[in-house]
């Protein structure tokens, strides 16, 4: 049994394992590493090694390509101690900060000469290694102390580096050949010697030299390779020629032989698209070599992208693939270097074309046409580097825009190109490419590792038969084709595989190579030329013949191969083969014996058979053959063999005599039949084929064709099947006198009967001759036998019979029944009997009527129309339904309205006969409700309720139902006094009304309602564990648990996981109906379950779910106590799920207990005389009882133990592991029960733990012996202890009655500090609690609407221009359109004279000089320069630079810590507007969450208490001045608001959003808190305004009120008015509101355009008649206090009548104990450096730490204040203090003075000066006294990672201020910023001017003109021109 198991196991897996590789495909070699990152890859230059090496990150990896990749050997490469700024070798001591640096593999090289590896790391400046092929373990050659000219790659992981091994001519010599990108004052291009000394090192020439900077070119490199003579590098860098200084890509190429780079020259690339020309791809991703069509050239295959591909980009860039062949690019070349050496690079009529580039002191020449021949590669007099400003062009073969390409690798078979190309999302594509037509098709794509870019090093191995494909973690090798897995001609055609193709006498596919003859013409069919066939067979001379027969059938084939001499073809028919004669179109092929042919299927006549022609065992072409058997055909003809025979398809013949069909043309005996019209056969029967049962009847059937039996006796006879029996008839044949062929076959007069009960019986009826052969008859040739007697058992169903059945009534009253007539020898009755009622359902109904009745009986009439209007209940008419009537046996009717309670018969009367009346008494009744209990329940349903009444069983009880407010309550049970039913779910609470109906009376219950609760709900459960035998409470804790009827909690227990995998299929199915947490258990209360185990389930083993239940008692609205139930041994192996069941809803244990719930086993208890059960334990009085045992304290406490003796309790006071330790009654208990004698009257020590009870034996109280110490001295020792009491007593009276008083003092005092403590200690938590659950919520909203960031545009307005209600940003030009162009070339102008940096110096300077130009002023111009150069942003940083410097010598001449305090300069506020477009993208991406959950958390907060709205003062604050120091009794009250369709769904359906509110609100704080609930998704400029909205209070039948402020109702005291609040109009809880629009077409409010100071406090209206408003105190109540004091704490000691500082004080404690996690964590995302700091930030402050070294600075404070007044100050406190800059939120004063409080203590913890505070310190600083500190540190150590962090280059912070520029240029309107810039201009110009004409380099420059020019042109200004 075991064994078979086991097989069964092993089958399966294995059938797993063929699934799912049939559904994932081949498994392929692969190599996989999740720790790092493979980054190069390359081969072995012997391939029958097949080694693999990988280069990775931090490793080195030698794979046996040969042995599935296996890994042969690792080498770990890193991490080490490094920086880029040290040279090695870095030690601790001359290399400070360096850090464990990752070692990213930059080069993989093989050296083919010398057989070894040549790598370099990213580590140690890019220095190189050697290492052996045969072990890379192995190194060849390192350098400790390397010189500055082996550093070989670039030291930066993200900076490309191309490597290529280079053997020179005469083969002595190997280099190698590097193109690097930029990261220090490297060459872009070097040649390093291999092979002599110093290794890895270059010569000073032999470098490509660059005179300009080469942070400008920003070299990629993709690419190098070697073509004959010539070496050639790929790459795309910034081309600073042209005017977008965008980035192209370039081949550059130099001489093999050249040293010194003299023949360097590099052309353009440019791949264009083929369908919009106007297109093209910049920038190459990967490039190839591949071989041309006859190997005629070679072509350059590219794939290139239209941005850079890096992590940050988008993967889904355009791309396409682009060939160049080679001697193009090389005639481009020559033609470049040939202008530039004899034409000065120039073309006529085309300009300069080739040039000298990288900035080098050189040009292009006119030499001598000799030089070219002379000096091919150039020499020292040649000009170089050359550069071609004409492009080579070529248009994209192939493109996407799916995936960025970014690999490539080129084929080449048969003549034929095939590209394989790998993309960003990990998806090789297979293209071929066309050479002669052109066309280019994607065959194949296959994903190696989804999302996982390809990496370009994407080789094929020196035979093209694999490819090797590497992603970040894998490499795998796959076949480049797979013609293998196809294994017929077809599929291996129709896989339009460019290298397969089919061997058609081979019978595979397979590449052409593969195939023998794959040369010989029509031997191998290409897979890729559509118009290919396999070879078939066309045409057979026969197709079909019959088995057995033999003969030769001719075989076309068109294409088939010539064979060789000895050679032949054969044909195989199934398994049989036979020799095939080879004709001109073919083969003939000799059938083979019947006997080598497979048997005809049962219930065929015929076998196809497959012809095959084979060579040898190859199967060449095929077809179906068929061997037919015409006696099989005669067999399956059925009824008509003749026929059958005839007609076949097969051209079989019949044989009438023998009566066979055969396939021969004549038969040997007899009649040959070969028309299926000519068979004998019985065509009909003549009359009627029905016939009565026993009574005689003759059968007369229509023959044909009889005369061909040639028969003169004519002896037939007729044959019936009836019942399975045949019943055979003589019969008689006549000729038709009219019809010469037709006979008439008669059967003779015979009696038929069949004994089924049917009303017919159709019985099949044949004729045959004497001889036993069946004539052919039809199909359907039956006559029809019938019995009037069955179905019709009284009288009326008789008489309805059919007319042709001719069935009558007979005989007399007793033994009547129905016959046919001719067998009726009785009477024949023609009048029915009186209707006979036997039964009637239902028996009442209500008196309104409307209850379906049925009657049933018999002799009900013969049709509706006889009883229509004749049914009567208890004498009420019934309306009979005419569609339910059945014939006699059964009326349905509807009662009518009986007019009031009544009973009687029912009564039917037929028309034309007589009157039936019911034994049963139908009743009318009036049916009354009189109670219901429970009138409570959760309105999830599930309540079992009882409504008693009277007459409650009126009707049929199917149509008796309950409604709870119009919600079906189910029915479970109907008395006459009671109905029970069980609630289902409602979607609201509150009180219903109850309904019951009886079919269509309703009646209702009065004065009594059903009211629906919120659910019950649990929120903890404990303890979590139970004995095996259960009674252990479970304490259930939570809300409205005393609804709950019928608590039950479940246990259910499930095999573990470890059963075998198909037992465990089928539990989880069976699990798969429980219910999920709070889910309804509606319809499944009677749930089965199967607990019998099957009979192959272990012992002891569970292997079916089981559950147990056990019933609940609800203690009150929180609590419930649960006893566990008992389970078997067996829980201790399976899971355990608790479930606790509360009616319908469905809790799970582990959702709401501590951790999971478990059983332990029982625990055992040792009897009390363990070696003598049978005698008492005596108990000394006074001691403890010790019970030892096992197990008892693994599931119970010792509180929950019961000890007893006798009736008396013993106190368990210890319970451990194996004792129970018991306090006995100080006397012997009583005996429980009957006193008895003996052992049995002492009382019995029983222990009950939950279920279990243990008797542990009888115990009996030792009495104590009398003293034997005499009485008189026991009476002098008592006397004497009394005395001495006596006086210590006094003693210690007269001590304490000393201390006590001091003590109460004290004990006073510190329970009131301990309370007040506790207080705030409760308050924060209770505050933090509700506001995370809050935040929760609302992060949840978050998910689905996101964080409501405002877009650049408004963002950088907001920042530029705080204030301005139409900023330059939005506005368009202000000019007449007759002046428009002209005054916008003026302003181009100007903006390319701003890029003039003297003119920009010059003017700013200019202007701070004047003393009208304020600072208001300045900051304006300052904005307007920043959006002026917004497009030029590395320009804007070095201006920024420039005018720092300035302000640092200004202020280091003054006191330089008070630099950047201030915005006074224009510099100051440039730096503010640099900060925050700079951060920008980390304000969104890493601080903005932060920041928006801490301004939701205080919005929240201090919404959750009373806000006054006229002062803005608030309960909740953390602003001293803001807080509302009075006690507002409020209430919060939620809302619910009806919100419009729109806004809720889109559609017209309204829905209600419940909102919290407080009654103290006024109406606008009310609206403004729906609004922010009602549209939470929408940020706050989309939504309505709150002057647009009324709201309106639907009151129910008090119609719709609308709220206001102020109003005819609002109180006047004096001069005092009261803001209306919610209080005042008396809003109810729960009460419904909505924000309708309001009429009025003016509204003056604006388009939520940002004005600072939006949402403030109303003022005093003291000029309105003299009335001010108050709200929730007046203004002159507050205690008003001196500036001075505001924020002193003891000089408000005198206050205390008015504001107790306790009181308020706690309130600020509180609210900043609420806030305390988000300001922290907002802290911590601002000063964190565990994510890269901005570049900006460590830019600037390296900066700044440049200014101080430069300026002789060393003051570390100073250098901390400029750097806490760059950042913190100019940027973080703005924004802090401004939310609205950075999200879309509305913002109110409240919100605003909590900010500043934050802000401010920002700001104190970036100051490195110490704060004394002191009680008279204001309370908002000391309010963060104690965290400000902590906050420092995280400050001084941001300030510190930032300084230790590396460099940020000038190059790196120009690209990242492109990137800004290219971003965001498009968001800012540069022309209206111009326009008022030069307002200005206009206002200052004569300064100006002034200012330029006196400057001498300005003159040189023309500035002042330019600037006459530009004032001519904006402003028509007549100059001096």
């Amino acid at each position: 049994m075991l064994h078979g198991k086991t097989l069964k196991s092993i089958l399966l897996l294995l059938l797993i394992h063929i699934v799912y590789v049939t559904a994932h495909g081949r498994s392929y070699p692969r190599f996989t590493r999740n720790d790092t990152e493979f980054q190069h890859l390359v081969l072995h230059p012997d391939p029958s090694l097949g080694t693999v090496y990988l280069g990775a990150r931090d490793h080195l990896f030698q794979l046996d390509g040969s042995d599935g990749l296996r890994l042969v050997q690792e080498q770990p490469t890193g991490p080490v101690s490094d920086s880029k700024e040290c040279l090695p070798p870095v030690t601790e001591f001359n290399c400070p900060q360096a850090r464990r640096t990752s070692n990213h593999n930059k080069l993989l090289l093989v050296d083919p000469k010398a057989l070894e590896l040549i790598t370099c790391g990213s580590i140690h400046q890019g220095t190189c290694q050697k290492r052996s092929l045969a072990s890379i373990k192995k190194v060849l050659f390192s350098t400790e102390r390397p010189v500055d000219t082996q550093y070989v790659a670039a030291n930066d992981p993200t900076v490309s580096t191309v490597g290529l091994v280079v053997g020179l001519r005469g083969g002595e010599r190997t280099v190698m050949y590097v193109g690097r990108g930029y990261t220090a004052s490297h060459p872009p291009i070097s040649t390093r010697h291999l092979s002599s000394e110093p290794v890895f090192s270059y010569e000073e020439t032999a470098k490509l030299a660059v005179a300009g900077r080469l942070s400008e070119y920003d070299h990629h490199f993709v690419k190098a390779f070697t073509r004959r003579s010539y070496v050639y590098f790929l790459f795309y860098r910034r081309d600073i020629k042209s005017v977008s200084r965008e980035y192209r890509t370039y081949a550059a190429r130099v001489c093999l032989d050249d040293t010194s780079y003299y023949s360097y020259v590099e052309v353009p690339l440019v791949c264009r698209s083929a369908s919009f020309p106007s297109k093209t791809y910049n920038l190459l991703q990967a490039a190839q070599v591949g071989q041309g069509v006859g190997q005629e050239g070679e072509d350059l295959l590219g794939v290139f992208s239209t941005r850079a591909g890096s992590a940050n980009n988008n993967l889904l860039d355009a791309s396409a693939l682009c060939v160049y062949p080679l001697d193009e690019l090389d005639r481009h070349i020559d033609s470049t270097r040939d202008l530039c050496y004899t034409q000065d690079g120039r073309v006529e009529g085309r300009g300069e074309v080739a040039y000298i580039e990288y900035e080098v002191k050189s040009s292009c020449a006119n030499l001598p046409m000799n030089t070219l021949k002379a000096y091919p590669c150039g020499s020292d007099h040649t000009p170089s580097p050359m550069a071609s400003r004409a492009p080579l062009e070529a248009k994209a073969v192939w493109q996407t825009s799916a995936a960025r390409l970014t690999a490539v690798a080129v084929s080449v078979r048969d003549g034929h190109s095939i590209a394989f190309l790998g993309d960003s999302k990990g998806t090789l594509h297979k293209v071929y490419l066309g050479q002669q037509d052109g066309r280019v098709e994607v065959y194949a794509n296959m994903t190696i590792q989804p999302n996982s870019p390809i990496n370009s090093d994407l080789l094929l191995d020196k035979n093209g038969a694999n490819v090797y494909i590497m992603t970040k973690t894998t490499v795998e090798k796959r076949p480049v084709a797979e013609c293998g897995d196809h294994l017929d001609c077809q599929s291996c055609l129709s896989a339009r595989d460019p290298y397969c193709g089919w061997c058609v006498l081979e019978g595979r596919c397979g590449q052409r190579w593969e195939c023998q003859r794959g040369s010989e013409q029509g031997q191998w069919l290409w897979s890729f030329n559509q118009t290919q066939q396999c070879l078939g067979i066309q045409h057979l001379s026969l197709y079909n013949i019959s088995r057995g027969e033999e003969t030769d059938i001719t075989v076309s084939v068109e294409g088939l191969p010539s064979l060789g001499k000895g050679e032949a073809y054969s044909c195989v028919f199934h398994n049989t083969e036979t020799p095939a004669s080879l004709t001109n179109t073919g083969v003939i092929c000799p059938t083979p014996d019947a006997s080598s042919l497979p048997r005809i299927g049962q219930g065929d006549e015929f076998v196809m058979v497959t012809l095959s022609l084979r060579f040898t065992n190859v199967t060449v072409a095929e077809t179906e053959f068929t061997f037919y058997n015409c006696s099989l055909v005669q067999q399956l003809s059925g009824r008509r063999p003749c026929q059958g025979c005839v007609s076949s398809r097969w051209g079989c013949n019949w044989c009438i005599h023998q009566h066979i069909c055969t396939h021969k043309q004549t038969c040997s005996q007899g009649v040959t039949i070969y028309n299926q019209n000519e068979c004998p056969c019985v065509e009909n029967i003549q009359d009627s084929s029905l016939l009565p049962v026993n009574v005689e009847r003759k059968i007369t059937l229509v023959g044909q064709h009889l005369h061909l039996f040639q028969d003169e006796s004519l002896d037939y006879e007729c044959v019936l099947d009836v019942e399975n029996e045949l019943v055979v008839v003589d019969a008689s044949v006549e000729l038709d006198a009219t019809q010469p062929s037709v006979y008439l076959i008669t059967c003779q007069p015979h009696q038929y009967a069949y004994s089924v009960f049917m009303e017919e019986y159709p019985a099949k009826i044949n004729v045959r001759r004497k001889n036993f052969f069946l004539i052919d008859s039809p199909e359907d040739l039956y006559v029809t036998l019938f019995n009037c007697s069955v179905g019709r058992s009284d009288c009326s169903r008789c008489r309805t019979a059919d007319p042709k059945y001719g069935c009558v009534w007979c005989g007399g009253s007793a033994s009547s029944h129905c016959v046919y007539q001719d067998s009726c020898s009785d009477k024949i009755q023609h009048t029915c009997p009186a209707p006979v009622i036997h039964f009637l359902d239902p028996v009442s109904g209500p008196v309104e009527g409307g209850t379906v009745v049925t009657i049933s009986g018999s002799n009900l009439g013969q049709r509706a129309e006889d009883i229509q209007n004749s049914v009567t209940v208890a004498g009420v008419p019934c309306s009979v339904i005419h569609s339910r009537y059945e014939v006699s046996s059964r009326i349905v009717c509807e009662t009518t309205s009986s007019g009031g309670e009544k009973s009687g018969q029912a009564s039917v009367k037929v028309r034309g006969g007589g009157l039936g009346l019911s034994a049963q008494v139908f009743s009318f009744q009036d049916p009354v409700l009189s109670s219901i209990f429970p009138q409570r329940g959760p309105k999830a349903g599930g309540s079992a309720l009882t409504i008693r009444g009277r007459r409650l069983r009126t009707g049929h009880p199917s149509e008796v139902s309950v409604l709870i407010g119009g919600v079906l309550c189910m029915v479970l049970n109907i008395q006459e006094d009671q109905i029970r039913c069980l609630t289902r779910g409602s979607n609201r609470t509150g009180e219903h009304g109850i309904t019951v109906r009886f079919g269509g009376a309703e009646r209702h219950l009065h004065g009594l309602v059903y009211h629906y609760t919120p659910n019950p709900n649990i929120t903890m459960a404990a303890p979590s564990k139970s004995f095996l035998s259960g009674g252990r409470v479970i304490r259930v804790s939570g809300k409205n648990l005393d609804v709950v009827q019928e608590p039950k909690m479940r246990v259910t227990l499930s095999p573990p996981d470890t059963l075998p995998p198909r037992r465990r299929r089928s539990i989880i199915r069976r699990r798969e109906g429980s219910l999920n947490r709070g889910q309804s258990l509606l319809g499944s209360v009677k749930r089965w379950r199967r607990i019998v185990p099957e009979a192959d389930c272990p012992e002891g083993t569970l292997c079916h779910v089981k559950q147990y239940e056990s019933l609940c008692t609800v203690n009150s609205s929180s609590l419930i106590s649960c006893p566990t139930p008992a389970v078997g041994q067996e829980a201790r192996r399976a899971r355990v799920k608790v479930h606790f069941l509360l009616d319908s809803l469905h809790f799970d244990f582990g959702s709401v207990g501590n951790e999971a719930f478990s059983y332990e086993p029982n625990p055992e208890l040792y009897s009390l005389n363990r070696n003598d059960p049978n005698t008492a334990y005596h108990h000394k009085p006074g001691s403890i009882i010790s019970v030892e045992g096992e197990n008892l304290d693994l599931a119970i406490y010792k509180h929950e133990v019961e000890a007893r003796i006798g009736e008396g309790v013993c106190s368990v006071k210890t319970l451990t592991h194996n004792h129970l330790y018991c306090e006995p009654p100080a006397q012997q208990p009583s005996v429980t029960g009957k006193k008895q004698d003996g052992m049995d009257s002492l009382p019995e020590f029983t222990v009950k733990m939950g279920n279990l009870n243990f008797s542990l034996g009888r115990v009996q109280y030792d009495t104590q012996a009398q003293s034997t110490f005499p009485l008189e001295a026991q009476v002098g020792v008592g006397v004497g202890a009394s005395i001495v009491a006596l006086i210590v007593l006094i003693i210690v009276l007269i001590y304490r009655r000393k201390s006590k008083q001091a003590m109460r003092d004290y004990k006073k005092v510190q329970i009131q500090l301990e309370n007040l403590e506790t207080s705030v200690r409760d308050r924060c938590k209770k505050e933090f609690t509700d506001l995370m659950t809050e935040m929760m919520d609302m992060s949840s909203d978050l998910v689905g609407s996101g964080i409501p960031f405002l877009d650049y545009r408004a963002y950088a307005e907001r920042i530029f221009f705080p204030g301005h209600q139409e900023s330059p940003l939005r506005r368009d030009l202000d000019v007449p359109e007759s002046r428009r162009q002209t005054v916008e070339q003026g302003l181009v102008q100007l903006s390319n004279l701003l890029n003039s940096k003297l003119f920009l110096t010059k003017f700013i300077h200019t202007l701070e000089v004047q003393r009208t130009f304020s600072p208001r002023d300045r900051a304006y111009v300052a904005s307007l320069l920043t959006v002026a150069l917004h497009g030029k942003l590395e320009y804007f940083t070095d201006i920024l630079k420039t005018l720092l410097n300035d302000l640092v010598e200004q202020y280091v001449a003054k006191n330089p810590k008070l630099m950047l305090r201030r915005t006074e300069s224009v510099v100051e506020k440039l730096l503010t507007n640099w900060m925050s477009i700079c951060l920008f993208t980390f304000l969104r991406e890493s601080a903005g969450e932060s920041f928006y959950m801490l301004f939701r958390a205080i919005k929240h907060q201090v919404d959750k208490g009373p806000v006054d709205a006229v002062t803005g003062k608030a309960k909740y604050t953390l602003n001293d001045n803001r807080l509302l120091r009075e006690d507002v009794e409020y209430r919060t009250l939620t809302l619910n608001v009806v919100m419009p369709a729109a806004a809720a769904t889109g559609g017209a359906i309204n829905q209600t959003v419940p909102t919290k509110v407080l009654d103290c609100d006024t109406i606008t704080q009310v609206k403004e808190k729906l609004l922010e609930q009602a549209w939470k998704g929408t940020s706050f400029s989309q939504r309505p305004h709150i002057d647009s909205l009324h709201l309106e209070w639907r009151a129910g039948v008090a119609g719709h009120l609308i709220l206001s402020d102020e109003d005819l109702t609002s109180v006047v005291q004096g001069s005092w008015k009261r803001l209306n609040t919610l209080q005042h109009y008396k809003v109810p809880d729960g009460a419904t509101v909505a924000l309708v629009p309001r009429n009025t077409k003016h509204l003056l409010h604006d388009s939520h355009d940002y004005m600072p100071g939006e949402k403030t406090p109303m003022l005093d209206d003291g000029e309105d008649g003299g009335v001010r408003l108050w709200h929730l105190v007046k203004a002159n109540e507050e205690s008003e206090l001196p500036k001075h004091r505001r924020g002193s704490v003891r000089e408000r000691g005198g206050e205390r009548a008015k504001a107790i500082p306790e009181i308020y004080l706690t309130r600020l404690l509180s609210m900043k104990g609420t806030l305390q996690k988000f300001v922290d964590d907002l802290f911590t995302a601002i000063l964190s450096t565990s994510r890269p700091v901005p570049l900006a930030v460590k830019y600037f402050f390296d900066l700044l730490d440049e200014q101080a070294l430069q300026h002789g600075i060393a003051d570390p404070e100073t250098i901390h204040i400029w750097k806490t007044n760059s950042l913190p100050l100019r940027f973080w406190i703005n924004i802090l203090k401004n939310p609205q800059f950075i999200f879309d939120v509305q913002t109110s004063d409240h919100v605003d003075a909590v900010l500043s409080v934050i802000a401010q203590t920002f700001m104190d913890s970036c100051t490195i000066a110490d704060h004394k505070l002191g009680r008279d310190s204001p309370i908002n600083k000391l309010l963060y006294a104690r965290d400000i500190p902590r906050y420092k540190q995280m400050v001084e150590r941001y300030y510190a990672d930032i300084r230790q962090t590396i460099s940020a280059s000038d190059q790196e912070m120009n690209s990242a201020l492109a990137e800004l520029s290219r971003n965001y240029t498009a968001e800012v309107n540069c022309l209206v910023a111009l326009h008022e810039l030069y307002k200005y201009i206009n206002k200052y110009y004569d300064q100006i001017i002034t200012a330029l004409e006196e400057d001498s380099t300005a003159q040189k420059m023309q500035l002042g003109y330019r600037l006459q020019q530009i004032a001519a042109a904006v402003e028509n200004k007549v100059t001096d021109l």
